[in-house]
């Protein structure tokens, strides 16, 4: 059966199919280094980041610095791999991009610490993570744009909802395996080799999701246009640093509900580790539960309406969730079932993300588009969100820090998003709500202001 994806190329199912799982393996797999990353910080941060004679504390500071070195790669990653897919196709780079990722990832597995290698290990372990963070910049834009022009008329929605959907699957199956090995292995070998399995394992994975990138075929959207014509630049830049603003509440409200809550409820309200974690799985389950939902409603209703829906409610619960975790007098059933809404409600703003982020932009700036506009969101409000808190708390002896920082940059993306008449470069409200990316050759030509040009196939 032949099915139009509003392009002027016919797409059929099997492509569509083979496109969703190509386009989201690459960001499981991203997600499951930092899962496994996150989950042995203690084991790397003795491995590689504490010479003799320094103290614990300050190994694992380091080990977290080179995790958000990666956040800052991310929008350079973005720019470079997303100019490139967008001149020269979204299939080529995608599987460079794939090929760079399994590659750093793995390698750490096979790092020399520092009690062989001396101070060059860290450094090559901080390399291996600049690597990922390139990729990782390089692999947003160009699988959403992958997934979204490849989506059967009406589900750009819920194809695009599938990168953040992996995001889930990726952190919950990297600390999976981490759990795994701690339970097969006893505390000696996990730390002196165990450890290396869990990065290791990322190569037959990505070699399974380089096997799938070679056998796609380009996007009917780059092949349908043999001359693109490409909006000023002043437009393109206004477009994402919308689109920037549209996701910082997912940014913020994910890594602080997803990510922060763990060590915020052990070091600040003293909860036990167990507690902790359970909260952690019960936040991330009901992120995992709502983004397809989220991106399947988007199809019918647009895609503002669910986001702003979510953003709104973080602005409003925020604080409360906070308060009632703080008060011993709430059950655990009760904290529980509000952990796992708040999860729920980043879902709400995930799900419909990408496709939104997709539509903002026409097909010769859409890798790079949208790819910039999710890697500074993420850069800034992600990778800067747990040394953010915890040193405001720190500083302030505030406890409410957490909900005042989720709920600030929902309140930014509500106005964002609440914005009908969208600025230059962006498509009407009307053509992102539908979903119709077919020809966005009108919307060049009305916010050519600045001068286009004209630019040929490379």
């Amino acid at each position: 059966m032949k099915v139009f994806s509003g392009h002027s190329r016919p797409v059929s199912d099997r492509p569509a199919a083979r496109a969703l799982v190509a386009g989201s393996v690459g960001n499981f797999i991203e997600w499951y280094e930092f899962g496994v990353y996150g989950s042995f910080a203690t084991v790397i941060a003795a491995r590689f980041f504490t010479p003799e004679g320094a103290g614990a504390a300050e190994g694992l500071v380091r080990t977290y610095a080179s995790f958000a070195l990666a956040f800052f790669f991310r929008p350079v990653g973005a720019a470079l791999f997303g100019r490139l897919g967008d001149r020269v196709g979204r299939r080529p780079v995608l599987v460079l991009v794939i090929a760079l990722m399994t590659g750093a990832t793995t390698l750490i597995g096979v790092l020399p610490t520092y009690a062989s290698a001396g101070a060059l290990a860290p450094w090559l372990l901080t390399f291996l993570r600049v690597l990922q963070g390139l990729s990782a910049g390089g692999e947003f834009g160009g699988a959403v744009a992958l997934l979204t022009e490849f989506a059967p008329p009406g589900r750009r929605g819920l194809y695009g909802a599938w990168q953040s959907f992996t995001v889930a699957l990726g952190l919950l199956g990297g600390a999976g395996v981490a759990a795994l090995l701690a339970t097969v292995l006893d505390p000696g070998q996990l730390a002196d080799w165990g450890w290396r399995l869990a990065f290791v394992l990322t190569l037959p994975m990505g070699l399974g999701a380089l096997w799938l990138r070679l056998r796609l075929d380009e996007t009917p959207a780059f092949r349908s246009e043999a001359v693109r014509e490409v909006p000023p630049a002043r437009a393109v830049r206004r477009a994402i640093a919308w689109g920037a603003g549209r996701v910082m509440g997912w940014a913020a409200a994910g890594y602080t509900f997803l990510v922060v809550l763990p060590s915020y409820l052990e070091n600040t309200l003293t909860a036990s580790f167990h507690q902790a974690l359970l909260a952690t799985v019960l936040a991330n389950v009901g992120f995992a539960v709502t983004i397809l939902p989220a991106g399947l409603l988007s199809d019918r209703v647009g895609r503002r309406p669910v986001m702003l829906t979510g953003a709104a409610l973080v602005v409003v619960l925020s604080v409360p969730l906070l308060n009632l975790l703080q008060n011993e007098g709430t059950s655990n059933t009760v904290k529980g079932a509000w952990v796992f809404g708040a999860g729920a409600v980043v879902g709400l703003m995930a799900g419909p993300g990408p496709a939104m982020l997709s539509e903002m932009f026409p097909t010769s700036v859409r890798y790079t588009g949208l790819g910039l506009a999710y890697a500074l969101s993420n850069a800034v409000f992600s990778g800067c969100a747990g040394l953010i808190i915890t040193e405001s708390v720190r500083r302030t002896g505030n406890v409410d820090i957490p909900a005042y920082y989720a709920a600030a940059a929902c309140a930014v993306s509500v106005l964002a998003l609440a914005v009908t008449n969208t600025p230059a470069g962006l498509a009407s409200r009307e053509e992102a709500d539908a979903g119709d990316r077919a020809d966005v050759r009108d919307v060049v030509r009305r916010d050519r202001r600045g001068g286009g040009r004209t630019e040929p196939r490379r």
